[in-house]
């Protein structure tokens, strides 16, 4: 974060605004005390010269209403005024007094400058104002000789009768008032300066007092961002900015607890997709990858760091399937087809939405499995049912045509009645094995076979098995039996592992044509026996060697049919075998025969007793 000039600081906005205030306040004070002041001494000054003009005026009065003889006795009128003038201008501040006529003419005056203008007519707008419209004021002028200011009077003479008879002119000097004023708003604004100083420097201490804790809290705030919650800020009062700093403590306690809470579930959160089966992709509104873990990037084949930020139709390839991304909040899930011509994969995409405090969608949440087994069994299990259903039908459909064939009376018939009775007894015969081997695999598939294991010389073993089956073969097959000497004891279930040894040496002898041998060998290896049935027989090809211990599969249909095969004994032998921790496995050539391999662990490798 950007550090904060002193010129865009807080700081200095406090004193900027606190010293136009205080440059207001006294803004205001001054022009109210100068207009006041100046009212006050204009006021003073112009009442003074009012009296010594009320006193004036009545003795010209006077004067102009006195009663004067026609042979000249007594002073004249003229002389009368201009005596009462330069009496009056004795003990008068007045600078000039003129005394008109209501001719306009000049008759007396205490101006040396206007003595020779007695006699004369006055020309002055003030005056004729007076004589003519009666209009009688006072005035401040500014005078054109001195060019200072002059206080101007026009004060009207009255005769007897209330009729004008002449005015009397005041003009005296107000400049001095003035250059009071002006020295006074001097000094005012000296002291305004120094007032602007000190407030400045008293405002600069209670800006950075103010200022303090919130550049602390600022600092604080800095230092919160990057995860640091450890410190505090000082609190230096009870004011609001000591509550606000208590708050913001307060604040950064509550903020450190829920940076850990949330912290801590976001370690889960990662620990939890890190180590999901699942794959798990988090999308936009508009479809843009924001996450992803690596399971997802296995089931698809590419690194999540690279496809964050990538079109996630694009990534899934659902072009084919999804058109627009909002079709995802109805879609439920999809199985994704990323098979190769090698290596089968079907992926389903389980799709839930992400909204946000008003139920707007702001996201998809995809998670992706690897369903390529569970679809495998399923397509197993469809396959299983179909099979047990086909195996069924197979003998119950010849059970019916006989049964009816004896029910429209064949069986009054000697000949043919006994047979049809056969063959439906050895069909029931067939369908029972057929029930108990798949009642067979159910119990071993759910561990419920029970197994009755005992320490047993399996070579001697061995050859009572073959013993017992070689009376029985047809006399244009041998066994040839590679059997090692010496004593090598297993831990098994006998009666399971000769039902092990029946199902594949009988195997053997179904497929072995006339005059074929069949080789039966054990290997002893570092820790268990190998064990292998040989035949000459048709083969198989290699794509469907696995296929021979899936359940109702057969190599020969027709052969295995007619001998009464039920399609499940190699599938119950490797369920036998691994139940006793081997392994069973089969080699094939199409046209040179079949080898079924087991192996079982030697019980000096194992423990004697389970």
């Amino acid at each position: 974060m950007n550090k904060v000039g002193f010129f865009r600081s807080i700081q200095l906005k406090f004193i900027i605004i606190y010293i136009l205030l205080l440059l207001l306040a006294m803004q205001v004070i001054g022009t109210f005390f100068m207009k006041k002041l100046e009212d006050e001494l204009l006021m003073n000054y112009t009442e003074s010269i009012s009296e010594r003009m009320d006193l004036l005026s009545y003795n010209l009065e006077q004067a102009f209403n006195k009663e004067r003889t026609e042979d000249g006795e007594g002073l004249t009128l003229h002389q009368e005024v201009q005596q009462i003038v330069d009496e009056i201008s004795i003990d008068t501040a007045l600078t000039s007094i003129q005394v008109i006529n209501n001719q306009g003419r000049i008759i007396g005056t205490n101006d040396s400058n206007y003595q020779k203008d007695i006699g004369k007519k006055t020309s002055q707008d003030i005056i004729d104002n007076a004589l003519f419209f009666n209009s009688f004021k006072d005035d401040i002028m500014l005078d054109e000789e001195t060019q200072e200011r002059v206080y101007v009077q026009a004060l009207p003479l009255y005769d007897k009768e209330g009729t004008v008879v002449g005015i009397i002119y005041a003009k005296a000097p107000i400049q001095t008032v003035y250059d009071q004023l002006n020295e006074i708003n001097d000094i005012f604004i000296q002291g305004s300066i120094l007032a602007i100083g000190i407030s400045a420097f008293l405002g600069i201490l209670v800006a950075r007092t103010i200022t303090k804790p919130i550049m602390e809290m600022r600092r604080q705030a800095q230092i919160m961002a990057k995860g640091d919650f450890t410190q505090k800020v000082n609190v230096y009062g009870k004011d609001e900015i000591g509550q606000l700093a208590e708050t913001f403590n307060d604040l950064n306690s509550r903020l450190k607890h829920s940076y850990a809470t949330i912290e801590e579930e976001r370690r889960k959160l990662s620990s939890v997709l890190l180590n999901m089966s699942d794959g798990v992709i988090s999308i936009d509104n508009s479809g843009i990858i924001t996450l992803t873990n690596e399971s997802a990037g296995r089931l698809i084949g590419q690194n999540p760091d690279d496809i964050i930020g990538d079109y996630f139709l694009d990534v899934l390839q659902l072009e084919d399937k999804i058109v627009d991304i909002t079709e995802l909040q109805d879609s439920g899930s999809i199985i994704i087809d990323f098979s190769e011509d090698d290596e089968p994969l079907l992926i389903r995409a389980n799709f839930s939405t992400v909204v946000d405090d008003e139920d707007e969608i702001t996201g998809f949440i995809a998670v992706l499995s690897d369903v390529t087994e569970q679809e495998k069994v399923e397509q197993e299990r469809r396959e299983f049912v179909s099979n047990v259903s086909h195996e069924l039908r197979t003998p119950l459909t010849t059970m019916k045509s006989y049964i009816e064939a004896l029910t429209e009376g064949a069986w009054q018939d000697k000949e043919i009645a006994p047979r049809f009775l056969n063959v439906a007894q050895n069909e029931t015969d067939r369908m029972i094995r057929m029930v108990n081997d798949l009642l067979q695999l159910s119990k071993l598939d759910q561990d419920e076979y029970p197994m009755h294991k005992e320490r047993t010389e399996f070579i001697g073993y061995f050859h009572h098995v073959i013993d017992r089956l070689e009376m029985n073969i047809p006399e244009q097959l041998t066994f040839k039996r590679e059997l090692p000497k010496g004593l090598f004891y297993v831990w098994i279930d006998k009666d399971k592992m000769t039902q092990v040894l029946d199902n594949i040496i009988s195997n053997a002898i179904k497929y072995s044509p006339e005059g074929g041998e069949i080789r039966l060998k054990v290997e002893q290896k570092r820790h268990h026996l190998l064990i292998s049935v040989k035949d000459e027989g048709i083969g198989i090809a290699y794509d469907k060697l696995d296929k021979i211990f899936e359940r109702f599969y057969r190599a020969d249909k027709a052969r295995s049919r007619k001998l009464g095969g039920t399609g499940l004994g190699l599938a119950i032998t490797k369920e036998l075998i691994e139940a006793h921790h081997g392994k069973i496995w089969a080699k094939s050539k199409e046209g040179k025969g079949t080898t079924i391999l087991f192996t079982l662990p030697l019980m000096n490798q194992k423990r004697r007793g389970r």
